[in-house]
């Protein structure tokens, strides 16, 4: 077999944030989430609730669905790194987790808009979610043989944005061609899917789910052709000697400090984020009442910017570092998340509006632009600092110890989101733990030197 040339690895490396952003665009956060909730709404008003309640409830069952799924994927993320480096493979773990991938994106063609098997529907989301969060732990951990240290920022931040651009044309084809407005037609003025899908049945929105899958299948290709890493076996890849190097690595965290405040700090900013990402669209359909068309146009201007922003970010990152990056982002996304909370149809802070007022709409709008452009910065920021901090024998145990920290409390957001709308009756109001989670990461993020470990701290 020819030489893979490295441009070629690092293009093949930012294929599979291209094939995977549309599970977090159009699954996640703007197409089947919200359309989740609006099927979950109308089944609790069947129940007896009022409109109000229905929408805080549908909500709630979102965010427990979610924080169900993020415990799965914090306690098995860091095993399957350990495991993964013991037997030295990654690809094999890859197909695995993309096969979960495809079955979970597949499944939600069959959501019944009567609400009769939403917690179905909600368990094949989760397991198509498991199965992208598990793959990423496994490419992630490629990024340190991709490049130099003087380059992975700038590396990390093109994937991102090549895979917001991704996020945007999936978004793009699915509004003008399959998803339906009110009147049964996209917003191109076409039938869903050329006439072939039944508008009435929601088919076209529900299409969704086999469109992701299939674009993951697609795009997929020039990753598994051209991203073949060096086996590094570091055992013999039993299970009981995964488990054993997990612990030792664990354990060993105590000797670095720069690297145990990386992960407790991007723990929390990171949960906040995925939280924001996870309840803006059904924060728009509860709060604002927006159709899944105008949540489309407000998924596209926030993928645009993230993937310019992004890109943007890889050169700040190169320039300056990645921590004073993150750390700017982290303080947009609080000033962000204050006006998103302090915002509904009838008031600014308290302020009230004339009735009919659009304020809220175009308020929200720009800060759909400023949270998908600073989201993206600081996931891509965020993966250049775990280099400089990443074991070089052990990269995809240092990922999943990364995943955990991801992870490790994704389901807390979802929780004090889900607690904060059941007491407070209200989905604006129920977003507002994600402020606290914020600040407490840019807290933590004193304790971390901004070279890593490598040239900071000794390993243990």
């Amino acid at each position: 077999m020819a030489e893979i040339s490295a441009r070629k690895r690092v293009w093949g490396w930012w294929f599979f944030d291209w094939a995977s952003q549309p599970y977090h665009t159009l699954l996640v956060t703007f197409i089947f989430g919200p359309f989740f909730a609006g099927v979950a709404a109308e089944f609790f008003m069947t129940q007896g609730q009022d409109a109000k309640m229905a929408a805080a409830s549908a909500q709630t069952l979102w965010a427990w669905g979610m924080a169900l799924a993020g415990l799965v994927i914090a306690f098995g993320a860091p095993i399957m790194g350990a495991f993964a480096d013991t037997t030295g493979r990654t690809r094999p773990w890859v197909v695995v987790f993309s096969i979960m991938y495809v079955i979970g994106a597949t499944g939600l063609w069959f959501t019944a808009l009567d609400g009769s098997n939403l917690y179905l529907m909600l368990g094949l989301f989760a397991f198509g979610f498991i199965g992208a969060e598990y793959a990423l732990i496994f490419t992630n951990s490629q990024l340190p043989d991709l490049g130099g240290e003087d380059e992975v920022g700038k590396i990390s931040g093109s994937g991102f944005a090549f895979g917001y651009a991704g996020g945007v044309l999936a978004l793009m084809i699915i509004l003008a061609l399959f998803a339906e407005q009110g009147n049964g037609r996209t917003i191109a003025g076409l039938e869903p899917g050329l006439g072939l899908l039944n508008a009435d049945m929601r088919e076209g929105t529900r299409f969704v789910g086999p469109f992701t899958a299939v674009w993951y299948v697609i795009f997929m290709i020039p990753y598994f052709r051209w991203v073949r890493m060096p086996r590094q076996r570091r055992g013999s890849g039993k299970v009981s000697e995964a488990l054993a190097m997990l612990r030792h690595s664990i354990a060993n965290l105590r000797h670095q400090p720069s690297l145990s405040a990386y992960l407790a700090a991007s723990m929390f900013y990171r949960d906040a984020l995925n939280g924001l990402y996870t309840f803006g669209g059904i924060y728009a359909v509860g709060v604002l009442g927006w159709p899944v068309t105008q949540i489309g146009i407000f998924g596209i201007l926030g993928a645009i910017s993230a993937t310019i922003c992004s890109w943007i970010g890889g050169k700040l990152d190169t320039r300056y570092g990645p921590k004073p990056v993150i750390v700017g982002s982290i303080w947009v996304l609080i000033v962000v998340c204050a006006i998103v909370v302090g915002m509904s149809r009838e008031a600014i802070f308290g302020l009230p509006l004339a009735a009919g007022s659009s304020l809220p709409d175009t308020i929200f709008m720009v800060c759909g632009v400023m949270i998908g452009g600073m989201g993206g910065v600081l996931q891509a920021t965020s993966r250049s600092l775990m280099v400089r901090h990443a074991d070089p024998d052990a990269p995809t145990e240092s990922f999943g110890l990364y995943g955990l920290s991801g992870r490790a409390t994704a389901f807390i957001a979802p929780i004090l989101i889900g607690v904060a709308t059941t007491m407070t009756g209200s989905a604006r109001l129920g977003v507002s733990p994600v402020i606290l989670l914020f600040i407490l990461g840019l807290f933590l993020l004193r304790w971390v030197k901004p070279q890593g470990v490598r040239t900071s701290e000794p390993s243990g």
